[in-house]
């Protein structure tokens, strides 16, 4: 027990620092910025285009359902690239050597995609605060806002260690992850009125936590009466937690079963195989 807890300690220690390294890095900082230039950007040139049958402003609406985008890609994507890309180049390989290795990694991978979503999420949401009214107006819309996010990596960060581990290699991801991951974005009311679309689509969209999570950050930023945009006409804070705690619980027993069968499989001649595949796209 003493020396499992330690490989996960190592892990995370791992994990803070390549957070601390990426806060450095030139190109995670551009990344950031680019990602806040563009959001800001487009909320900034609707700043007066009204909701129709509202007295709220596009951006006021579109900013949660904004912030929810980018947590549900972040989370999955984010972490399922790792791990496809550190299947292939031998990293998961080299861990696996080590007693109690992988589990330090995926504690790491974890931690470090986390810890991730901070900057992005800052840097858009603080300046948001100062430009545009009529957002978190309650003081409780701040706690909203923690247990949505908290809750809403828990369940989607599962599903991007699962798809990592699952993916043939990192080509395949955009197929296989990035593919799916907006399509359900596009259908799950972050930037089109989710009852403008069919009733089938509506029911799809409500089994995946990324639906839940941009109502529940509504629910953080919006007044009370911004409920009525809803599908129900109410924010549905039981059912946010329910879905979004089912789904986080799945994907703890699930993750577990995938990534110890993937880890199994990993051998120098499987890590040699994808490399030379990786090279071959490359060419």
């Amino acid at each position: 027990m003493s020396s499992s807890w330690y490989g996960y300690r190592l892990g995370l220690r791992r994990g803070w620092t390549e957070f601390m390294q990426s806060l450095r890095s030139t190109q995670d900082q551009g990344y950031y910025l680019f990602t806040a230039v563009l959001s800001l950007g487009y909320l900034y040139l609707n700043r007066n285009e009204p909701v129709e049958g509202t007295d709220l402003l596009l951006p006021t609406v579109l900013l949660p359902s904004l912030l929810g985008a980018l947590l549900c890609f972040g989370t999955v994507i984010g972490p399922a690239g790792s791990l496809a890309m550190e299947k292939e180049d031998g990293t998961l390989l080299r861990h696996k050597a080590v007693p109690h290795g992988v589990q330090g990694y995926f504690s790491g991978q974890l931690l470090l995609h986390a810890l991730g979503l901070v900057p992005q999420l800052v840097v858009i949401l603080l300046p948001s605060l100062l430009l545009f009214d009529g957002l978190m107006d309650a003081p409780t819309g701040w706690l909203t806002l923690a247990w949505v996010v908290l809750l809403g990596m828990a369940a989607t960060m599962p599903l991007g260690m699962i798809l990592g581990g699952l993916v043939p290699s990192a080509q395949k991801l955009g197929t296989w992850g990035m593919l799916p991951v907006l399509l359900l974005i596009g259908i799950s009311g972050i930037f089109y009125p989710v009852q403008a679309l069919w009733e089938w689509i509506q029911v799809v969209a409500q089994v995946f936590p990324v639906y839940w999570i941009a109502l529940g950050l509504r629910s953080a930023f919006l007044p009370d009466s911004a409920a009525a945009l809803e599908l129900t006409e109410s924010w549905r804070t039981l059912e946010t937690v329910g879905v979004l705690g089912a789904w986080a619980v799945l994907g703890a027993l699930l993750t577990p079963l995938v990534l110890r069968r993937m880890a199994r499989r990993q051998a120098g001649s499987r890590v040699e195989a994808a490399r030379e595949a990786s090279m071959q796209w490359v060419k």
